[in-house]
């Protein structure tokens, strides 16, 4: 299932790099290109010193202009117009001779690259994630990559002194998002069996109570109370901003080039353990109900007493670039509660770099 998805998002950012850079290919072809280039550069030149040398004659016969006037004027147009052709020509033959000595698939760019629009400097950084453009040569011990994460499953909460049986939310029905950023710097120089894991991420939590039930706050008390009428949903969504530190541990292989090494984890096993600290960022509650026929939708955003610092424990154990992860937050659901209530999730986790 990972790599169906990793798939899918390189297909998708290959489609974009086809659309954003339709001029380039290999070496015979981006020469080819120039080579076109060359003559379109001429052609367009010869038209904008024609359309200035009639220009002239208008003024000319207008009065405007003296002949001696005029043909001074043609004199330096012509010039202007023969210097961009000399300088223009000479880029393009410039870059027709760096691709020529050059392996094929060698970009001849002016050192800069674009990304859907955005500059990426030679020093290849955008919002702190290294991009490094497709000629500059690699570094040669990278120790600190990126990955997107991103994370799904099952969500509950646990009642101080009884068990996930006695929950009073859905199993099924009571589900986590997770999507963030993560960064992995390995932690000795000469082997990457431990590496530190730290990054960003948003949690969505969601609990969907059973029995008819919604979410009431009674003061500094938030309770389930029976709802007056049939409920086709019950859903409450905390959103959190968290920032999650594992170290993780496992085997990778070495990739040793002439310019640079690398450590892969490709089909490797590894285990991550830790935690995370941070923000509730939001909280509010769906219902979905019927009155007299009418189908109601009420979104109610408040804070129901939601703990605003959470921080919690986390682990997981992959393959590759698939997890299975867990979670659980050591901060109560609902602050200065007579009966504690900690939130626990399990499901999938994705890091695709």
């Amino acid at each position: 299932m990972g790599t169906i998805t990793k798939y899918i998002v390189l297909i998708a950012l290959s489609l974009c790099a086809q659309f954003l850079n339709a001029q380039e290919g290999n070496n015979s072809e981006q020469i080819k290109q120039l080579k076109e280039q060359k003559e379109l550069v001429l052609t367009e030149e010869r038209e904008y010193l024609k359309q200035e040398v009639e220009n002239i004659n208008q003024r000319l016969s207008e009065g405007e202009l003296t002949s001696e006037e005029a043909e001074k004027l043609k004199q330096e147009v012509a010039q202007k117009r023969a210097l961009n052709i000399e300088n223009r020509t000479a880029i393009i033959e410039n870059k027709i001779s760096l691709l020529s000595r050059n392996e094929e698939g060698y970009k001849a760019n002016d050192g800069e690259e674009s990304l859907a629009g955005i500059r990426v400097s030679e020093e290849g950084s955008l919002i702190g994630i290294k991009i490094r453009g497709k000629n500059k040569p690699k570094k040669y011990d990278r120790r600190t990559t990126s990955d997107l994460v991103f994370a799904i499953g099952l969500n509950n909460a646990i009642t101080d002194g009884e068990s996930l049986d006695d929950s009073p939310y859905k199993i099924g029905g009571s589900r986590f998002l997770e999507l963030g950023i993560a960064w992995k710097t390995r932690v000795f120089k000469e082997s990457n069996f431990v590496r530190l894991k730290y990054g960003f991420s948003f949690q969505m939590n969601g609990l969907k109570p059973e029995n008819n039930q919604y979410f009431v706050m009674n003061g500094d008390q938030t309770n389930l109370e029976e709802f007056p009428h049939e409920l086709r949903k019950s859903k409450l969504l905390i959103t959190n901003l968290v920032f999650p530190v594992h170290f993780e541990f496992g085997p990778s292989k070495k990739i040793e080039k002439k310019e640079y090494f690398r450590y892969s984890t490709t089909n490797k096993f590894k285990i991550g353990i830790g935690g995370y600290a941070g923000f509730n960022i939001g909280t509010r509650q769906k219902l979905k109900y019927t009155v007299d026929g009418d189908k109601v939708k009420d979104r109610i955003k408040r804070d129901y007493n939601t703990s605003n610092l959470v921080y919690g424990l986390s682990s997981y154990i992959s393959f590759d670039d698939v997890a299975l992860y867990a979670k659980y937050d050591l901060s109560p659901l609902f602050k200065d509660q007579a009966v504690d209530q900690n939130n626990i999730s399990l499901g999938l986790r994705f890091d695709m770099d």
